[in-house]
């Protein structure tokens, strides 16, 4: 018969629970749980991170990674996160786990994997600290020059049952930062970005001048978001017409991103296609395409730089927020600390937003001069109050209003500033102080979706609807995957809802509620009141039972107190048809 296996060269990880008999033998069904919850979030990781889990046994698991590379950023994630639930659990009770990894020729067969490789692994794990990783010297050989994670040389080290001496290397949570003159401040390394040309795809090559044109202006509009650093145009365009690999320009350049595209016109249409990536890997960090009639040849090429510049900085944000998370907290940065800040402040969650608020006071001391991290924070304190969560509300919109002004004196251009001093000037009712800080943050960056979003929300407290309608539907229309989706949405239907316009109060109400993760009791609440003013008893009963669930202590006062407008009466029909279903 035919041998069903093969060799092959893999990554190998393997995990198992320290200390697991003292944890059953003190709390046999709550370690069980634990661990199970433990070791389910680590084989969630492993898939994410491009992994196989093989098998588990008790409470170990074996799983194969494509590259030693993958293996170790899944690793860090998983130690990284299971750190911090650790973080808020009785010393006696924390499950951590020890994880091994090693690359190396291994015999598959019936989709399992054995040998040699295995072997090594699994004693790599067993020479690791609890919550803590440790790989051979294969492993980091394919880590040089791909990653700043620090692994400690443990040196040669006999095995068990291994008939030869393995180098191995150690991460631990608990090693210290480098703590050299170098590193008593650690800047916000914020990253850059080269806008290649984009690349004429016409038979026409005097169609250059349109790629040329788009590529200018998305330099000039992408210079406006001053959280990351963009590469002049006289640099970038040095490579047009070249075939230098996007890798090389990016060293040369000194950039941790670049956007490449192309443009292609046929006929009255314009295709334009581009293309985010990361220098460190090569790999495309997003893309997408865009098709526009040239009716107006400036209009057209106005509208595709906006909403490519608008698309680019939340995708930009949102891979570096991933990069930080799987990065050890004792490496961060202060650009690091920023980025794990904001994945908490934007899950509108009251514990999650205390630890992002301790996030941007950690880059701010990194770095005293991070303008957004002051003004994030700044954020951070008008979400405590308009999310309910503030014991003091007025001390904590004055605490945020002294962020912003600090984030101002850093850097005078800075639009997330006039944007947060627009929001705590909002729920401090004044109302046209807001308006003018949140046109000012546009005007610095007309991109700025949430920008947008914040002035639709003055406009519609100041009772000014169809003007809020139209900056609402601009914040949609750029930001369509925004982390504040859900917001963006909710505030339309409440702005329908004061114009009395109670049926596409409802519609966006519904529309919010389809939205993962819409926070709170905002969606449920406006629906309520719009089906009721519609007649709907029991659908808005129903909404409004929901709203409670989310916020116990929801009633007409802390709405009244909490959305200030412009004119005494100027939420009522919110409120009323918040009574009509029995809101007291």
């Amino acid at each position: 018969m035919a041998e069903s296996y093969h060799r092959k060269l893999t990554a190998i990880l393997y995990a198992d629970v320290a200390e697991y008999s003292r944890l059953t033998g003190d709390d046999e069904e709550g370690t069980h749980r634990s661990v199970m919850a433990a070791l389910d979030y680590a084989s969630d990781e492993i898939v994410a991170g491009g992994g196989k889990v093989l098998r588990y046994s008790g409470d170990a698991i074996l799983a194969e990674f494509p590259s030693a590379l993958a293996a170790v950023r899944s690793a860090i994630s998983i130690q990284t996160e299971l750190q911090l639930r650790n973080s808020v659990i009785d010393v006696n009770q924390r499950v951590s786990i020890r994880l091994g990894i090693h690359i190396g020729d291994v015999i598959e067969d019936r989709g399992e994997v054995y040998g040699d490789g295995v072997n090594i692994a699994a004693r790599l794990e067993a020479a690791a600290q609890p919550g803590g990783i440790c790989i051979s010297g294969g492993v980091f050989e394919q880590l040089l020059g791909k990653t700043e994670i620090p692994f400690v040389d443990g040196g040669e080290v006999e095995l068990k049952n291994i008939n030869r001496p393995v180098r191995i290397y150690n991460w631990s949570p608990d090693v210290a930062p480098d703590t050299g003159p170098e590193s008593a401040v650690r800047t916000s390394r914020r990253p850059s970005i080269a806008v290649l040309a984009l690349v004429n795809m016409s038979n026409d090559p005097e169609q250059d001048f349109l790629g040329d044109g788009i590529t200018e202006d998305l330099i000039t509009a992408l210079s406006r978001i001053r959280t990351f650093k963009v590469i002049s145009r006289e640099s970038t365009f040095s490579y047009k017409g070249t075939s230098v690999d996007v890798r090389q320009i990016a060293r040369e350049l000194d950039v941790k991103f670049v956007l490449e595209g192309s443009v292609r016109k046929a006929g009255n249409r314009v295709r334009v296609t581009v293309q985010l990536i990361d220098a460190d890997t090569g790999h495309h960090v997003w893309a997408e395409r865009y098709d526009r009639e040239m009716a107006d040849i400036f209009d057209m090429q106005d509208e595709i730089v906006e909403v490519i510049a608008a698309a680019l900085e939340p995708e930009l944000n949102a891979f570096e927020r991933e990069r930080a998370l799987r990065k050890p907290p004792e490496n961060l940065d202060a650009w690091e600390l920023y980025q794990r800040a904001l994945w908490y402040m934007w899950s509108y969650d009251k514990e999650k937003n205390t630890t992002a608020m301790e996030l941007f006071r950690q880059a701010i001391k990194f770095d005293p001069g991070f303008a957004p991290a002051h003004a994030y924070y700044a954020y951070c304190c008008y979400q405590t109050v308009i999310m309910g969560y503030a014991d003091d509300p007025d001390a904590r919109l004055e605490e945020g209003m002294r962020a912003a002004r600090k984030a101002l004196q850093c850097d005078d251009k800075d639009a997330i500033s006039y944007f947060a001093i627009g929001r705590i000037h909002m729920m401090q009712g004044n109302h046209d102080a807001s308006i003018a800080a949140l046109r000012k943050s546009i005007e610095l960056n007309p991109c700025f979706a949430q920008a947008y979003h914040g002035l639709g929300f003055a406009l519609s407290l100041a009772g000014e609807f169809e003007e809020s309608a139209r900056n609402m539907q601009k914040a949609v229309a750029i930001s369509p995957r925004d982390p504040m989706l859900w917001a963006f949405s909710v505030v339309h239907a409440l702005n329908y809802l004061l114009a009395a316009d109670n049926e596409s109060a409802l519609d966006w109400a519904n529309r919010t509620l389809q939205i993962p993760n819409a926070a709170g009791y905002w969606g449920h609440a406006v629906k309520a009141a719009a089906e009721a003013n519609l007649g709907h008893v029991d659908a808005a009963r129903e909404a409004l039972a929901k709203a409670v669930e989310a916020k116990p202590d929801l009633s007409i006062d802390y709405l009244r107190t909490n959305l200030p407008t412009r004119t005494p009466d100027g939420l009522e029909p919110y409120l009323q048809g918040l009574r009509a279903c029995g809101l007291e």
